[in-house]
């Protein structure tokens, strides 16, 4: 028979399913400004509540805002009020029109894409614009095991008196399927694939049976999934077709054009940079610019202008990596420079993101300086400083 679920009458902690901020000695609530990185719901809360506030259109089940209104969170726009939503996603507004409306059927989603193409950072968002909490997460790992995405049980409780309803611990997934929420899924490929497979049941039928109860959690109307993937990265466990069939898969594209990735580097790292109290770097977008179109150039295989052919190294060169490389020079600058964030703040962070293979990438990075840095009108400095730290 169906059985509810009550996630607060059970103590995480007694089967190590702990949250990451229940260990020993952490603070009951961490607000906005102490923590490192603030949730979506809580760092967007704001224009979270404006979309609310103004959003007359109709809304599925259990939705905090409507599917346009989810859109546009994501995408940015000007409210009638004059209140500005900020884009969390640049890209086509196609794709996330795709995925909003998949959650507002009976698919689940899965987004797909390259390392760096913002999976996990739509994945948050769409969770927070569409149930107010994008926590109900299930990090996807070699070790992930198959009571991350069921439930698992309190010990104690399970020694003392055997099987029981006091006993359950909850997964994720089983809360949001109780509570009629957006669970989310990182990494699923990384999942061992007869874990993988645990979805299947849930994704088809709405159900997760708990056999040593003889009984079952049936998922509320409101209840999706979102799983992301990629394809790119070692010790990938492949889908198999039956689950695969039981999502919606978007594929998350790099950025089409220079300028878009500049933007998304540019603005993830003023955010980031504002939650670690790191100064604005004046005249900081030409060292943007020139970090996006390395990394663009050797992803590619080719120099912007196209005379050029160049050999790939290994890595992704991602625009995650790219945003990582401009923190990093900007964290430089801010604490061992003059605040100006000046090409050899950025040299070090390209050479780790560029050679992985230290035979292999070092040569196809020291032909790249040579043949297209060194020639580049106005790069000069910047050669001299990638020399430097290639030495």
């Amino acid at each position: 028979m169906p059985v509810s679920v009550e996630p607060t009458s059970v103590d995480p902690s007694q089967n190590g399913s702990a949250p990451a901020n229940a260990g020993a000695g952490a603070p009951a609530d961490v607000t906005e400004a102490e923590a490192l990185r603030p949730h979506a719901e809580d760092a967007f809360a704001g224009e979270l509540a404006a979309l609310a506030a103004q959003d007359d259109r109709p809304r599925p089940a259990r939705w905090k805002l409507s599917p346009w209104a989810v859109a546009t969170y994501l995408l940015g726009g000007t409210l009638p009020d004059g209140t500005v939503i900020t884009p969390k996603y640049v890209g086509p507004r196609r794709i996330v029109e795709v995925a909003v409306t998949t959650l507002a059927t009976d698919r689940a989603l899965l987004l797909l894409g390259v390392p760096g193409t913002a999976k996990t950072w739509v994945s948050e968002h769409l969770a927070a614009a569409v149930s107010g909490d994008s926590t109900l997460l299930v990090q996807g790992t070699a070790g992930t095991p198959e009571e991350a995405i069921r439930y698992g049980w309190n010990y104690a409780q399970l020694l003392a008196h055997g099987p029981s309803r006091d006993a359950l611990v909850p997964s994720p997934v089983m809360r949001a399927m109780a509570e009629g929420m957006t669970a989310r899924v990182e990494e699923l490929t990384r999942i061992p694939a007869d874990v993988q497979d645990t979805l299947i049941t849930i994704l088809s039928e709405k159900t997760l049976p708990i056999p040593e109860l003889g009984q079952e959690v049936q998922a509320v109307r409101g209840f999706n999934l979102i799983a992301t993937a990629n394809d790119r990265d070692r010790g990938v466990n492949d889908l198999s077709s039956a689950l695969r069939r039981r999502f919606n898969t978007v594929v998350l594209p790099l950025p089409e054009s220079p300028e878009a990735e500049v933007d998304i580097v540019s603005r993830r790292v003023d955010q980031i940079g504002r939650s670690l109290d790191l100064p604005a770097a004046p005249d900081g977008l030409d060292e943007i610019r020139r970090v996006v179109t390395v990394f663009r150039e050797l992803r590619d295989g080719v120099t912007t202008d196209g005379r050029t052919k160049l050999k790939s190294p290994s890595g992704t060169l991602s625009t995650a990596e790219a945003i990582s490389v401009v923190t990093n020079g900007l964290a430089l600058a801010a604490h061992f420079g003059d605040g100006v964030l000046r090409p050899g703040d950025v040299a070090a962070g390209i050479l780790g993101a560029v050679v992985r293979d230290p035979a292999a990438d070092r040569v196809i990075w020291q032909e790249y300086l040579e043949t297209v840095v060194r020639e580049r009108d106005g790069w000069k400095d910047f050669y001299r400083a990638c020399r430097e730290v290639s030495v």
